[in-house]
Formats: C-alpha cells, sequence, structure tokens
C-alpha cells in the first residue's frame, strides 16, 4: 500500500475504501477499518490522544497480572537489547489493551509519549482504531500493523508488530508488541516479539504447573529446553491438564479441550510409570517418544512437581542416589540450561551468575580447566540459555584438525581454491556458526598464522573464504577454552597477545572435579543420565564410596565413562568388579576405608597361636582366595558387612593379596 502524503489523503484512503472506492489489497485490514468505523463509530481524521488510566487503576491491573508481568519484565528488556538502535519501544498490554509496560529508547522516547506509548494507555480498537496491540486483540493471533494501514491518521508514522499472550489454560492474557516509527514493515521483528511472547507464555506455563508432572518434547532433540519446545502438563493419575501451543502445533491439535482430560497413554506410546515415574525421561537428555496418532517421532524429558524427591535410584545399603535432602532435582521455572550445571559448588555458582550477566552482551568469553571438566558443555549450555539457542552452535577442537587443514575448515573455500578442493567449494566453521555461537576448543593449540586471521574476523565481523576476494559479513559469539595458561603462552611468543586481550572478555575457570563441593551430587546426575537409557541398576556401598572419594585425574568426562562401562557390565546390582582395575586398586589399598588402612602394614596384630583362631584364619584365607581376595564377594558370600571383614582380617593378621 502506498503511504499517503497527508492526513487529509490518509483519511480519503480510508473513506474510499469503506465506500467500496478501493481496494488495499488485505481483507483483515479492510475488515478492521469497517469495525472501526461502522461499530466504534471511529473517524479516520480523529486527533484524540488515547485516555490514559489513573494510578490507582493501572496498579489494580499490575497486581491482577503481577505473575506475567513478573516474567515479562525480563524477556521485554532482553527484547529491547535485540532491537535496541532501531527506535523502537517494547510495550505489554494487558486483554484490554491497556498497557503495563512500555520500554522506549531515548530517541523515540517523546514520541513513543506523544503518541500515547505510556503506561496506562488504552490501546484497543474501539479506543485507537487499527493498530498493533488493538487488532491483535480483536483477531487473536500475530499481525504487523504498517504505517498507513492504522485507522486513526495521527497513528500512521508507527509501524507495530504485535503477539498475543495466551495463559497456560489458553485464555488471552495480553499482548507484547514492537512499534517503531520504521519506514519498513520489519518482518525480523516480528520474528523476535513472537520468540519472546512464547517464551513469556513457557514461563507463565511452568510456574502454573510447578505441582505437576511436565513433558517437554519436540520433534529436534537439540529444540527441547528452547522457546519452541512443546509442553504437556499431566497430574500424577497420567491425564492431560494443558498444553503450550507448541504442544499443539506439533500435535496437529486446534485447541486445549481436543487434549484436557486425555490420558498421556492416548497422546504418546508409553505409560504413566516409564514417563514419569521411572529413570528413562529423567535428566538432562531428551529421550525417543513416538506419538499414538501418525507414529511420528519426538524427544523429551520429564520434569517432576517441585519438591518430589526421586528415589528411584538407590544403593544397596539404602542411600538414595538421586537427591540429596533438602534439594529438588528440578529446575525453577525460570532455570535455564546453565543452572543445570551445578548442584551447590560456590565456583561453579559464581561462574554461571558472571555467564548471566555477558548472556546478551558482545563479550568474549574464554574458560579455563583441567580437560574433561565440561568446558564444551558449559558453552553449550551459555547458548542454549540465551537468544541464540535456536541458532547454531559449532564447536572446533583447534588440537585435532592438522595444521594444513585448519584454516580451510574454519574460513572455508571457494570452489577450485586448491588443488583437491571440493568442486562446491566450503562455508567453513565460521559461516556455519553465523547468527550462533562458535566455541573454539584449545584455542591454545591455533598455528600463530591462522591467529592474525581470526582476529581480522573478530574486529571486522567478515570472513573472507580461502580463493576469494569477497568478504561476507558475519555475526558470531565466541565462545574459546584452554587447559593451558595462555598468558604464559604469549610470553613465549606462542600465541598472539593482541588476540589474546580479544578473547579475554572474561576469563573463568570451571573447577575440576575432586575439587567440586558438589561432587556428590553431580555424580548422582551423571549416574541418573546414564542409567535413564536402561533398567535401574542398584549401586553397592562399596563402589557408592569409591566413586565419591576417587580423585578422578580425567574429570567429569572419566566419571561419565566409567559409569557408563560399569553399567554396561552390571545386571542388577554394580559391585566393585564392575570398575576399572585403577578404581579397584584404590580400594585395595585401603585408601577409601579406614578399617583397611593397616591391611598392607606392618603394625597389624600377629597370627594367634590359639587352634580356634587359626583354624578361622584358615578358613578366611581359602574364602579370600576362592574370590580372587575380592572384598565385597567375600562379605557377601559370608553374609557379613566389609567393616565386618575387614576387623577380622586385621584380628587374625590377613593381609590382602597374601595367605
Amino acid at each position: 500500500m502506498t503511504m499517503p502524503e497527508s492526513a487529509v489523503d490518509h483519511a480519503a484512503l480510508v473513506r474510499a475504501t469503506l465506500d467500496g472506492e478501493r481496494r488495499i489489497g488485505k481483507t483483515a485490514i479492510e475488515a478492521s477499518w469497517r469495525r472501526c468505523a461502522e461499530h466504534y463509530g471511529l473517524k479516520p481524521d480523529d486527533n484524540k490522544s488515547p485516555p490514559i488510566l489513573t494510578h490507582p487503576e493501572l496498579r489494580e491491573r499490575e497486581d491482577r497480572l503481577s505473575d506475567l508481568i513478573e516474567i515479562a519484565d525480563f524477556e521485554m528488556q532482553t527484547l529491547y537489547q535485540q532491537v535496541a538502535g532501531s527506535k523502537y519501544a517494547v510495550v505489554l498490554t494487558d486483554h484490554e489493551g491497556v498497557i503495563l509496560r512500555c520500554l522506549s529508547e531515548p530517541g523515540f522516547d517523546r514520541a513513543a509519549r506523544d503518541s500515547g506509548l505510556r503506561a496506562g494507555g488504552i490501546w484497543n480498537e474501539p479506543e485507537q482504531g487499527t493498530n498493533g496491540m488493538g487488532t491483535c486483540l480483536v483477531e487473536q493471533r500475530a499481525v504487523v500493523i504498517h504505517h498507513a494501514e492504522h485507522f486513526l491518521s495521527r497513528n500512521t508514522g508507527l509501524t507495530c508488530a504485535a503477539v498475543p499472550i495466551r495463559s497456560p489454560d489458553g485464555a488471552l492474557l495480553g499482548v507484547l508488541d514492537a512499534s517503531s516509527d520504521s519506514q519498513y514493515a520489519q518482518q525480523h521483528t516480528m520474528a523476535l516479539v513472537d520468540m519472546s511472547a512464547q517464551i513469556i507464555e513457557n514461563r507463565l506455563f511452568l510456574k502454573a504447573h510447578e505441582e505437576d508432572f511436565v513433558l517437554r518434547f519436540h520433534s529436534r532433540a537439540e529444540y527441547v529446553a528452547t522457546s519452541g519446545e512443546g509442553m504437556i502438563a499431566i497430574r500424577g493419575d497420567g491425564q492431560i491438564l494443558s498444553a503450550n501451543r507448541s504442544a499443539l502445533m506439533q500435535l496437529g491439535v486446534d485447541d486445549q479441550n481436543q487434549l484436557h482430560g486425555q490420558g498421556i497413554d492416548e497422546v504418546f506410546e508409553t505409560g504413566m510409570e516409564e514417563l514419569c515415574i521411572g529413570p528413562r525421561f529423567q535428566g538432562l537428555h531428551p529421550k525417543p517418544l513416538r506419538e499414538v496418532t501418525h507414529s511420528r517421532l519426538f524427544f523429551a524429558v520429564v520434569q517432576r512437581p517441585r519438591g518430589m524427591e526421586d528415589k528411584l535410584i538407590r544403593t544397596v545399603g539404602g542411600t538414595a542416589v538421586g537427591t540429596d535432602a533438602g534439594h529438588s532435582t528440578n529446575a525453577s521455572p525460570n532455570s535455564t540450561p546453565l543452572d543445570s550445571l551445578h548442584y551447590g559448588d560456590s565456583t561453579m555458582a559464581y561462574n554461571i551468575r558472571c555467564a548471566k550477566r555477558i548472556l546478551e552482551r558482545d563479550i568474549p568469553l574464554l574458560l579455563q580447566g583441567e580437560t574433561g571438566t565440561g568446558k564444551e558443555v558449559f558453552s553449550r549450555a551459555i547458548h542454549e540459555s540465551g537468544s541464540r539457542a535456536d541458532q547454531p552452535f559449532i564447536a572446533v577442537n583447534c588440537a585435532s584438525i592438522p595444521d594444513t587443514l585448519i584454516e580451510s575448515e574454519l574460513f572455508g573455500y571457494r570452489a577450485g581454491a586448491f588443488t583437491g578442493a571440493s568442486r562446491k567449494g566450503q562455508r567453513g566453521k565460521i559461516l556455519e556458526a553465523n547468527g550462533g555461537t562458535l566455541f573454539l576448543d584449545e584455542i591454545g593449540d591455533m598455528p600463530l598464522e591462522l591467529q592474525a586471521r581470526l582476529l581480522r574476523v573478530l574486529e571486522t565481523k567478515e570472513v573472507l573464504p580461502l580463493g576469494s576476494s569477497t568478504a561476507v559479513k558475519v555475526d558470531i559469539r565466541i565462545i574459546s577454552a584452554t587447559h593451558r595458561s595462555l598468558r604464559d603462552l604469549v610470553k613465549r611468543d606462542a600465541f598472539r597477545e593482541d588476540l589474546y586481550y580479544r578473547l579475554n572478555g572474561l576469563t573463568l575457570t570451571l573447577p575440576s572435579l575432586n575439587e567440586r563441593s558438589d561432587k556428590k551430587r553431580l555424580i548422582n546426575e551423571v549416574l541418573k543420565s546414564e542409567m535413564a537409557d536402561g533398567p535401574t541398576v542398584e549401586i553397592e556401598d562399596s563402589v557408592w564410596t569409591l566413586l565419591q572419594e576417587y580423585p578422578w585425574p580425567g574429570n567429569i568426562r572419566q566419571l561419565r565413562l566409567v559409569l557408563r562401562t560399569a553399567l554396561a557390565l552390571s545386571d542388577d546390582v554394580m559391585d566393585l568388579d564392575h570398575l576399572p582395575p585403577e578404581l579397584r586398586q584404590m580400594e585395595l589399598s585401603g585408601s577409601v576405608s579406614g578399617e583397611a588402612e593397616d591391611l598392607d602394614g606392618n603394625d597389624a596384630a600377629p597370627v594367634s597361636s590359639n587352634p580356634l583362631e587359626a583354624a578361622e584364619r584358615e578358613a578366611l584365607v581359602e574364602v579370600l582366595e576362592r574370590y580372587r581376595w575380592n572384598i565385597t564377594r567375600v562379605a557377601k558370600h559370608l553374609n557379613v558387612c566389609r567393616n565386618t571383614l575387614y576387623r577380622k582380617m586385621r584380628r587374625h593378621n590377613v593381609k590382602l593379596g597374601s595367605s
């Protein structure tokens, strides 16, 4: 539609359209204009400002929607940062079009207030005619109202992108809107507003169903725990309570009523016991789940009711492995993937707090820590916790790519750039990460000649593929990691100083597993996630003690592999025989149990000359040899606890591995 040159021209356009003399080509806009004229009695050249509620009237509405406002405030700040610099106002209204919150840039603030874009302003259709917020409320769908599409001439300087916000039961709560004086109807702004509205709805959904089971799913595993995930709230008896809009869309359901009251086993090929009570769908990693009607494959995790004790995984001795007293395994409704990475350790809490502060800022992050401490996992959690979550996360290990290939791997190349190059060329990891996050692991091993090229990319935000003369703009977040000291490498001229300072916006150090005060709970969670793909296995006390006291030089990576292997070797019970030799050697050396400290030493009591005690010693040694000195298996055979067995061995001067 051509923008009228004046308010008079716009009023003439509206009247001609209503009289049937003109067509603007947009049925929804024409329908709204007709409502404004025929039902609300508005005239396009009306110049009245929108009415503004008094402070007490506004406060009353704010109190009724306190949960919405609390959650929306944070998301509005994020959205505001994303559109900053484009003269936007980010607006939240209630279901009657009353503005509850309004954030506007300094360059647009005066114009926004003059237009009535301020807290307390009423922007429904009866008051302000066709506009983003008011028309969105009537249509109950996302709308873009651009310049002359407004009914009132006084509003034709605005472009508005508005998306409805619904409550967990599907009722219309209000509208999230981004309004500006842009000359263009920017569809990318609508995408940002829609994503923010969906995040608000999802957080409201989780808050409303803190006491219920919530199935979180998507057809792509990497989209679980993002704004696009489907959510279904389930009662303890398996009956569906409600679903968010993504769940309805993915399942091809029109509204909540089609799901409400159904059993979850009528929607997915699973039962309540497996889905919500068993271990399979617990933890952080989505598991396959088929839908009933069309047998479509989804991936899912289940969030349990707040405060529910996890008693599914237990040791033989009765010690709960799933939880610690006073701690819930469930994430809070406002938690992010970052929050799932610590269970009480102060260093990790500090790291997560800092990472959240720079989440939406252009600040490069450098992660340091021993190998296996989870630097890539931490980086991926940062990516999934921010606005780039739906964009690519590309990880590059600079130490594992040959020097001859790393340049083409990172920067890409055009077709025929060198001998052996692909005829189609290659985009390169940097371009693959465009819009998302590039994780450069072992950055200290990047060749010096490539460090200069990387620095140029970071400075210019452009990448030049090999063999090309045209640079390509990129928008990437850089997270780098190393187990080496970059500062020492700089001193030895093995790493560029200028690149070091460009990467070192913020440095965080991940503690080793042995240093973490939440080591016990971390082992719990790794054990749960590894056990999720198979049957529940009981863990012997001796194994559990050893897992906690072993120093884990390979950190979390070593722990996960040890548990994965031990579970594969176990049937119903995991004992010391299922652990690798280096862990069993620690147990045999007596490092774990104080009862065994002197079994290999020289301070044990001498062998008794009493015939009865000598016979008991001989019988004990015979059983130990039969079970190859496996203390756990011998104790089980003799039906005594390990500590009792150690005391008998010490009394009879029986040393480990000898007679």
